[in-house]
């Protein structure tokens, strides 16, 4: 079995080579970027491919997509991403499976031996966040009330709450409390993932 691993840190990259020589004896391919694993891919044909969403240049999910358009086999999503909206986008596009760099190795080898088995395998908790009644995190950003999408729209900008309160006209524990429900609407857990996402959906 041809094995792909496309995450930018050597040091990742070294220490699942030593965990998948467990289970493979076959050829384990890395790639530091997206256009070194695009033309690796489209060279070696590799049976799995263990993708990092965290990538420069191209970034993970572009490639994600573009790795299926070009013909890939199973592709295995590993990333320091734990929220669920991640996950679904990931898998909506195509992924195999979806694990975070904080599953334990017996995990991520069980993850390995399922999708190149042709099945789906997604990290016990995220599993449960997306079976969930709006499961995936972000049902949408239509869920969103004027002032939140504001609000996310001035976080964008590097706005500080208390100039989002200003901006806005409400208090500052207002703008707070409003980033929390934001965040539970969109099932993620930092503010520095409300700014993502905001600039990622075009709120900026």
């Amino acid at each position: 079995m041809t094995i792909l691993l496309v995450d930018d840190h050597a040091l990742v990259r070294a220490g699942l080579k030593r965990l998948l020589a467990t289970i493979s004896d076959g050829e384990i391919l890395e790639a530091a970027n997206g256009r070194d694993a695009l033309a690796l891919m489209r060279a070696q044909k590799p049976d799995l491919i263990i993708l990092d969403l965290n990538l420069p240049e191209l970034g993970g999910l572009e490639l994600l997509r573009r790795l299926i358009h070009a013909g890939a086999g199973p592709i295995l999503v590993l990333t320091m991403h734990a929220e669920p909206l991640y996950a679904k986008r990931a898998l909506d596009a195509g992924a195999a499976g979806y694990m975070t760099k904080n599953a334990t190795p017996d995990e991520l080898l069980t993850a390995v031996r399922r999708v190149t088995a042709g099945g789906r395998y997604v990290e016990a908790e995220l599993a449960q966040a997306l079976a969930a009644p709006g499961g995936g995190g972000r049902q949408s950003l239509d869920n969103l009330t004027a002032r939140e999408l504001e609000i996310m729209r001035l976080l964008a900008k590097g706005a500080s709450l208390a100039e989002i309160a200003a901006a806005v006209g409400v208090g500052y524990k207002t703008v707070a409390n409003n980033c929390g429900q934001i965040k539970s609407k969109l099932g993620v857990s930092r503010t520095a993932d409300l700014v993502r996402l905001a600039i990622e959906t075009g709120v900026s």
